[in-house]
């Protein structure tokens, strides 16, 4: 052992407490989360703002296998009134199947998702959502595990589950059949199985150096299921939308520099070498290939089915099983051309838009649904709103907290302040290109895959301010108070928005009182 740089045993710190609390206090949380995500789940009974589009292509994936054209369009909704009256008799009639092909923007797992609960309950408001509210309550347990696995803290893996069953934007969007939660579920996946197979590369790693002299490179990690499955996660976060691509790409370098950092930390004599020449072709695979392939099997039920946009079946399957393929291929490449092609000139205005750089302190909100007047609430006008906005008190302790472990980082080179403040920067900072070259029309629930990367950041700050476990008493009983009071400000924040977060019936006074700033008034159709 007199060889090695640090003791290995110190590249995996012990974790603390009992394992059992480990599972049974996140679980805990995310039951409290998945209550607020599946009560009155099917109000309003309505299909909100872009359900429009998801619905149907999941509807119609669940019957013909690929997305078709539905009766009337966005003025004329025709399809979604005959569906909210029980009538699935929503399909354009035409002469050949490939007339009737819809060309959608995003690829289909995310539909397939939505399909899945229209599948199980009906094609009805909680079917259309169920699924979003179990991939939104799902991920408040993944927060609280991973959080834990970074801060070898069961406390603080529950205030990251908690911190994020309260904050608005995921309850609203784990309550409606749109894409973004689901892009956020695999992204955090993804992250939360990198940061499991961190530690067991680490531990393979110190039991190797525990029995064997200082070398330049040191050994082969053997298999790395975990990187495998985190490539499988972000691949399914490209098949549901195709800015999950930053992420997979963030999220390998990151895996690839920790593994350098390993090495580095025994004391090899030539780590960097030693990871190019031993890791490198196992990252490339598991993040590189596994992904790939994850993608290409999202558009299955495309490539097997006659009738989907651009598909040309008929032309290939007359010409020879080797053709088939070739033009089947290509074909798929061409489709995902024009579907770059358009997000490149999406710049439509929209009354909801917002630029990137407000997103932070949430200056324009996505109205989902709003229904005035009637009865109910105890005064002559009522009004049921569901609003799209982050809880306050969190994102803005939040971004105080990223600006934290900004001074963190660049003092210390934690390397769980630099993970969360990349996987921010990925999801974030993209954006800003496309708001300056493209004038693309952005909304503000594009944060939702960044928002547990800033609860994770509140999560770290927050274990900086109870202090190590054999801390002074007073510091840690500080450290308490200050960590409670932002969980019960956060609290009472998400308790005042709730009724406008799940169109609950209140008054115009009381909506009024709720929308806490002047923009999200403006937003608001007049």
């Amino acid at each position: 052992m007199k060889n090695w740089g640090v003791s290995p045993r110190r590249l995996v710190p012990p974790m603390q407490g009992a394992p059992l609390w480990g599972w049974l206090g996140p679980v805990l949380v995310t039951v409290f989360g998945g209550i607020l995500r599946f009560v009155r789940l099917g109000d309003p009974r309505a299909v909100v703002f872009d359900e429009t589009f998801y619905i149907k292509d999941a509807y119609s994936l669940l019957t013909f296998g690929v997305e078709r054209h539905t009766l009337g369009d966005v003025k004329d909704p025709i399809a979604d009134r005959r569906i909210l009256a029980g009538n699935l008799d929503i399909w354009k009639h035409c002469p050949e199947p490939s007339d009737c092909a819809a060309f959608v923007a995003h690829p289909p797992l995310g539909k397939w998702m939505i399909g899945l609960g229209e599948w199980m309950f009906g094609m009805n408001p909680f079917g259309w959502r169920f699924a979003a509210a179990v991939v939104g309550t799902l991920s408040i347990l993944l927060i609280a595990r991973v959080a834990r696995r970074m801060t070898r803290s069961t406390l603080l893996g529950c205030l990251a589950g908690l911190l994020l069953a309260l904050d608005g934007l995921h309850l609203v969007l784990s309550r409606t059949a749109l894409l973004d939660i689901f892009l956020m579920f695999w992204v955090l996946a993804g992250f939360a199985c990198l940061v499991v197979d961190r530690d067991r590369a680490r531990d393979r790693l110190a039991a190797w150096c525990e029995t064997h002299p200082l070398t330049s490179y040191g050994p082969r990690l053997g298999p790395r299921p975990w990187r495998v499955a985190a490539g499988v996660c972000l691949g399914a976060a490209c098949a549901v939308k195709w800015s999950g691509i930053f992420f997979l790409v963030a999220f390998a370098v990151l895996s690839f520099v920790w593994d350098m950092g390993a090495r580095r930390a025994v004391g090899l004599r030539e780590p960097y070498k030693g990871t190019f020449a031993l890791d490198l072709p196992q990252a490339t695979a598991a993040m590189g290939l596994a992904p790939a392939l994850t993608f290409v099997a999202s558009w299955a039920s495309w490539f097997a089915r006659d009738g989907g946009y651009g598909r040309g079946w008929a032309q290939a399957t007359s010409s020879g099983p080797l053709f088939f393929v070739v033009d089947s291929v290509r074909s798929w490449l061409q489709y995902q051309v024009q579907v770059l092609g358009y997000h490149t000139g999406l710049d439509l205005y929209h009354p909801y838009k917002s630029e990137p750089w407000t997103w932070p302190v949430l200056f324009r909100p996505v109205l989902f649904a709003q229904e005035t007047g009637g009865t109910g609430c105890g005064a002559r006008d009522c009004s049921e709103t569901v609003i799209g906005a982050g809880t306050p008190a969190l994102w803005f302790a939040a971004w105080l907290a990223l600006l934290g472990c900004v001074v963190w980082y660049s003092s210390a080179r934690d390397w769980r302040a630099g993970a969360v403040l990349l996987a921010v920067a990925a999801g974030w900072l993209p954006w800003f290109y496309y708001a300056v070259a493209d004038h693309r029309t952005m909304y503000l629930f594009y944060m939702i895959p960044v928002v547990p990367f800033m609860v994770l950041g509140l999560t770290l700050v927050a274990g900086l301010a109870l202090g190590r476990q054999d801390a002074r008493p007073g510091r840690r009983a500080a450290g308490s108070a200050v960590a409670g009071a932002l969980a019960l400000v956060v609290l009472i924040n998400f308790w005042w928005l709730y009724p406008v977060l799940t169109g609950e019936t209140i008054t115009q006074a009381q909506w009024w009182a709720r929308m806490l700033m002047r923009s999200w008034v403006e937003a608001a159709p007049k």
